[in-house]
């Protein structure tokens, strides 16, 4: 190219100067990373492949210059190994010398270089180990307002990758030192503690979270674990899991705000796709397309699928009447009929009759009314 003066000029670089500059950083190698003992366990590797190599080699030496298999086997391993026995045959040929300062030298070498290695593995592991450990510990006192785990089976699994999704801040505690190391495989913040030990749960952070879940399959931890939680935080909200029915008044009574029966939620969620195939669809469906009902539970308000059993007050009102009976707990949106009727959005003037499914939408605090409405009257005993 010529400029205006008529001279020519060199061609202009297409790279600003600073794209330049980094492509030759670029270029040079990190020390760090392309080290060739970088790496504890490729130096292991192939500090064992040298020596048995070695091994094999001197072996096959002495066998050429006729001795046994066994003899040269044992020769070779007092050699490396650098025992100092007796020799099996003499050291009486320029071979045989040649043969064994060779191994001396060689074999040697490589059985201290495996030796450096293997410490510098334990070592390496050990320091990882403790340095993983303070800085999780850090991680951890500098949480606020987040929710202890307790258990990380396959409750506590679910549970860990469903508040990971939410974005939400915890810290699992786990007695099994397997499952505490798979989940900090994961990226989770996990303590390998007994989650009925206070200092374990003071260590977790529970006077300054908001939350706990004591999702064990012992039902006596869990309620030990919320008495525990309990008075060392007087304000957390603590939900607890029960596997027997029974439990939930004990976990209740020891301080859980709410109490989750996995069985029974099963049992009735088994029950919806049986009877009621249409609203357990629509459920379904809206959850997996928006997370609805996550979204309705973060406004307080749930979605739930009940059945008029026969002999209860339910039976034979409208729906305006149970929802004046409901005083604004929930409202219906949804009934069907045993004989395969649907009522999407019923009209105030629908009868419910014995055995109908309702789908309805509710407060969290409807358990009362529901069972009042939906549940048979109790019978009165014959009067003397």
């Amino acid at each position: 190219m010529r400029g205006s003066d008529g001279g020519i000029r060199p061609p202009q670089s297409p790279l600003p100067p600073a794209v330049r500059q980094l492509r030759q950083i670029r270029r040079v190698p990190n020390p760090r990373m392309s080290g060739p003992f970088d790496s504890p366990v490729r130096n292991l590797s192939v500090g064992v492949a040298y020596t048995v190599t070695v091994m094999i080699l001197g072996m096959a030496a002495y066998m050429a210059a006729g001795w046994s298999f066994r003899d040269a086997l044992y020769m070779v391993v007092i050699t490396v190994y650098t025992v100092g026995f007796e020799e099996v045959r003499p050291i009486n040929t320029p071979a045989l010398n040649a043969i064994t300062l060779a191994l001396i030298v060689f074999g040697g070498t490589g059985f201290i270089f495996v030796t450096g290695a293997f410490v510098q593995f334990i070592t390496q592991s050990q320091l990882n180990k403790v340095i993983g450990v303070k800085r999780m510990s850090s991680q951890i006192d500098q949480l606020t307002g987040h929710v202890v785990v307790c258990g990380f089976g396959r409750f506590g699994t679910v549970l860990a990758r469903a508040l990971r999704a939410s974005s939400a801040a915890f810290v699992i505690l786990e007695e099994n030192e397997a499952r505490a190391t798979e989940a900090r495989a994961q990226g989770y913040l996990c303590m390998h503690a007994d989650a009925t030990s206070e200092n374990a749960l003071i260590a977790a952070g529970v006077r300054r979270a908001h939350a706990l879940a004591t999702v064990l399959s012992n039902d006596a931890l869990n309620v030990f674990i919320t008495l525990t939680a309990r008075a060392l935080n007087p304000d957390l909200s603590i939900v607890a899991r029960g596997e027997r029915a029974s439990t939930e008044s004990k976990l209740l009574q020891a301080g859980a705000d709410k109490v989750v029966l996995p069985t029974q939620i099963g049992a009735e969620r088994i029950a919806e796709l049986i009877l009621y195939q249409e609203s357990a669809r629509i459920m379904d469906s809206l959850e997996r397309a928006h997370g609805f009902q996550r979204v309705l539970h973060n406004f307080g308000i749930e979605v739930e699928v009940v059945t008029a059993a026969p002999q209860s007050p339910a039976v034979r009102m409208t729906v305006a009447a149970v929802e004046r009976q409901a005083r604004g707990a929930f409202f219906i949106v949804q009934i069907n009929h045993r004989d395969g009727d649907v009522f999407i959005n019923p009209p105030p003037e629908t009868i419910i009759g014995e055995n109908d499914g309702v789908v309805l939408i509710g407060r969290p605090n409807r358990a009362a009314i529901l069972t009042s409405l939906f549940e048979p009257r109790q019978r009165m005993g014959p009067r003397g």
